[in-house]
C-alpha cells in the first residue's frame, strides 16, 4: 500500500487551496502558496542528490520555514530527521551519524550551530529561509535553477517518515522510527476522533515543532483538516495570549508549564484580553488538578488532558469530547489503538493486569513505531509481545480511563514505601503561595531515598516557608509521602518542550542533600516530622544556594 506523510499537506491544498495555512508574524501562506514552495523545494533537493529513502536532517525554529522544510524533504520521499535545537555541537553530530542523515537542512538563523554540528561528519549543510548575508548556500537558490515536483514521491506505508530522537534520560539518544502510516493515522485519528479539529479552526503553535507533540497534535493535525496554524518561535505567556487574541486562535496545545505561566499572565487582565479557546489540549506531563480547574474557569473552556511518547507517534490516550473528561486522567485511548496496563516486574512477557491494578502502561496499535534506529536489542526490549511498554506506571478504571501515575525512574522508594511524585505535586499545587513544583527522590542513608519538593513561589517577594508547606501537606497527603526537604527556586529546570527536567533537579540536589545532611531524622518511620527534622529544611531553604 502506497502512503506518504506529504499528503497531509498536498490534500489540504487541493481541497482548501485558499485557506491560510501559516501565519508568522507578518508572514500569511496559503495552502496553494505552500505546496507550491514545498514542491519547489523539494526538486532542490532532488537537485543535490536526495533520494527517497535518505535521511534529511532539519534544524529550524517554530517559523513557515519548518513546514516548508518539512514537507519537502516529505516531498522528495526522504525522511525527516528533526533536531533537538537546544543540543550542544558533539550532540548534534551524534544525532547526525547515527541517524545517517546525509544532508543537513537549517533555517538561517540556526545556520552556524548547523555548520558546527555537522563538521565533524563533514556533513554538508543547506538553509532555507530569507537571504542574511554569507552563509551555506539556499534551497531556494537551488530549486530556481530546477522545475518544481509535479507531485510527492510516494512511498510505502510501512516506509520510515520521520526520525525522532529520544530526550536520552537514561543514555545516549536513541532514533524512534516513525512510519508514514504511524503518522498519517495520529494526525487523522487527532483530528477527527480524539480533538474534534475542525477547517475553521485557528491553531497556537508554540510548542517546538521538532517535538512529536507540536509537530504531530499541532503542525499535522491542522493541516489534516485545513485549519490556520499561528507560529510562536519562543512561548513567552504575555505575548502568547495577545498573539492568539489577535489572530482569534480557538485551539491551544500545551505543556503545563505553559498553563502555569498563561495562568498567572492573565490574572491581572479582564477577560476581553484573553482569547476564546473552544479547545485546550495538555501533554507531555502530568497537568496538576488544581491547574487545570483554575485554567478552566478562568479562560472559560475545557482542558483535555492526554498522554503519548515519541515512539506512539506520539497520542496514544486524550480525553475525548465524544466520552467525557475525568479531570486526573488521561482519557480514553485514541480510535483503533489499545492500551493497558501489565506488571511491570516481568519482562520478557507482557502479563496484563486486572481493572483498577496499578501497573506500565503498554500500548499496541497504528501509532506504535517501527524500532529503534540501529538498535534492535533496544527495540526487542520496548516491543515485547506486540505491545510497546511506555515504561509509565497507571491504573485503567471500570469506565476505560486511564491514570498516570508516574514514571517508573521517577517514582520515589522511601523506606521500603512507594512514593508517587504526581500525587505530592498536585497536593501541594493548591496551596496559594506556590505557583510550581517539581517533587523528586533524593538518596538518604536510613530511607534509601528522601522526599524533596523543588517550589517556585507565586509572590517571589513573599515566599511560603519551607515549615509551611511540610505542614499544607501533611494535612492532605499520606505521612510517608510528604516531602521533608523543600528547596526554594526561582524557576525550574525545563526542556525545548516545556518539561520539567527531573534528572537535572535530582542531580543539582543529590549533592547538595549528602554534603548538609539536612532532613535526616531519628524520628520512627512513618511518622509526623520532629521539630529538629522541620528545622532542618527551613534553615536548609535559606542557606542552601538555588539555581533557576
Amino acid at each position: 500500500m502506497s502512503l506518504s506523510l506529504a499528503c497531509i499537506l498536498a490534500e489540504a491544498a487541493r481541497t482548501h487551496p485558499d485557506r491560510v495555512a501559516v501565519i508568522d508574524d507578518a508572514v500569511r501562506l496559503t495552502y496553494a502558496e505552500l505546496w507550491a514552495e514545498v514542491r519547489s523545494l523539494a526538486a532542490g533537493l532532488r537537485e543535490l542528490g536526495v533520494r527517497p529513502g535518505d535521511r534529511v536532517a532539519l534544524m529550524a525554529a517554530n517559523s513557515a520555514d519548518f513546514p516548508r522544510a518539512y514537507f519537502a524533504v516529505l516531498t522528495a520521499g526522504a525522511v525527516v530527521v528533526p533536531v533537538h535545537l537546544l543540543l550542544a555541537p558533539q550532540e548534534i553530530a551524534h544525532v547526525l551519524r547515527d541517524s545517517g542523515s546525509t544532508l543537513l537542512l537549517s533555517d538561517r538563523a540556526l545556520a552556524p550551530a548547523a555548520v558546527r554540528g555537522g563538521a565533524a561528519l563533514d556533513l554538508p549543510v543547506v538553509t532555507v529561509g530569507a537571504p542574511e548575508g554569507d552563509g551555506p548556500p539556499r534551497l531556494e537558490d537551488v530549486a530556481g535553477r530546477v522545475s518544481p515536483l509535479a507531485t510527492l514521491c510516494t512511498r510505502s506505508a510501512e516506509d520510515p517518515a520521520v526520525i525522532l530522537y529520544t530526550s536520552g534520560t537514561t543514555g545516549t539518544p536513541k532514533g524512534a522510527v516513525l512510519s508514514q502510516l504511524n503518522l498519517v493515522m495520529n494526525a487523522t485519528v487527532n483530528a477527527y476522533d480524539a480533538n474534534d479539529t475542525r477547517q475553521v479552526d485557528v491553531v497556537m503553535g508554540c510548542l517546538p515543532l521538532f517535538h512529536a507533540f507540536g509537530q504531530t497534535v499541532a503542525m499535522n493535525t491542522a493541516f489534516r483538516v485545513g485549519a490556520t496554524l499561528v507560529l510562536m518561535r519562543r512561548f513567552e505567556p504575555v505575548a502568547a495570549l495577545e498573539l492568539m487574541v489577535e489572530h482569534h486562535v480557538t485551539i491551544f496545545h500545551g505543556v503545563p508549564t505553559m498553563y502555569v505561566a498563561l495562568l498567572a499572565a492573565a490574572r491581572t487582565l479582564p477577560r476581553a484580553a484573553l482569547p476564546s479557546l473552544r479547545l485546550s489540549v495538555s501533554g507531555g506531563a502530568s497537568l496538576p488538578s488544581a491547574v487545570l480547574e483554575q485554567f478552566e474557569q478562568r479562560f472559560e473552556t475545557t482542558v483535555y488532558e492526554g498522554y503519548g511518547l515519541s515512539e506512539t507517534s506520539p497520542t496514544a490516550t486524550t480525553n475525548q469530547p465524544r466520552m467525557g473528561t475525568r479531570p486526573g486522567t488521561v482519557g480514553h485511548p485514541i480510535w483503533g489503538v489499545e492500551v493497558e496496563i501489565a506488571r511491570h516486574d516481568v519482562l520478557g512477557s507482557i502479563e496484563l493486569l486486572p481493572t483498577g491494578e496499578l501497573g506500565e502502561i503498554v500500548i499496541r496499535g497504528h501509532n506504535v513505531f517501527l524500532g529503534y534506529h540501529n538498535r534492535p536489542e533496544a527495540t526487542a526490549e520496548a516491543v515485547v509481545d506486540g505491545w510497546f511498554r511506555s515504561g509509565d506506571l497507571g491504573t485503567k478504571d471500570a469506565d476505560g480511563f486511564i491514570t498516570v501515575v508516574d514514571r517508573t525512574k521517577d517514582v520515589i522508594i522511601r523506606g521500603g514505601f512507594n512514593v508517587y511524585p504526581s500525587e505530592v505535586e498536585d497536593a501541594l499545587m493548591r496551596h496559594p503561595g506556590i505557583r510550581q513544583v517539581a517533587v523528586i527522590g533524593l538518596p538518604h542513608p536510613r530511607h534509601g531515598e528522601e522526599v524533596c519538593a523543588v517550589v517556585v513561589a507565586a509572590d517571589p517577594a513573599a515566599p511560603p516557608t519551607a515549615a509551611q508547606l511540610v505542614e499544607w501537606a501533611t494535612d492532605r497527603i499520606g505521612r510517608h509521602k510528604y516531602p521533608r526537604l523543600v528547596e526554594l527556586v526561582s524557576e525550574l529546570p525545563l526542556g525545548p518542550s516545556g518539561k520539567v527536567l527531573k534528572r537535572e533537579l535530582r542531580r543539582r540536589y543529590a549533592a547538595a542533600e549528602s554534603e548538609s545532611g539536612a532532613g535526616e531524622s531519628d524520628s520512627s518511620e512513618p511518622g509526623a516530622p520532629a521539630a529538629g527534622e522541620a528545622a532542618a529544611v527551613a534553615s536548609g531553604e535559606q542557606t542552601r544556594p538555588h539555581g533557576g
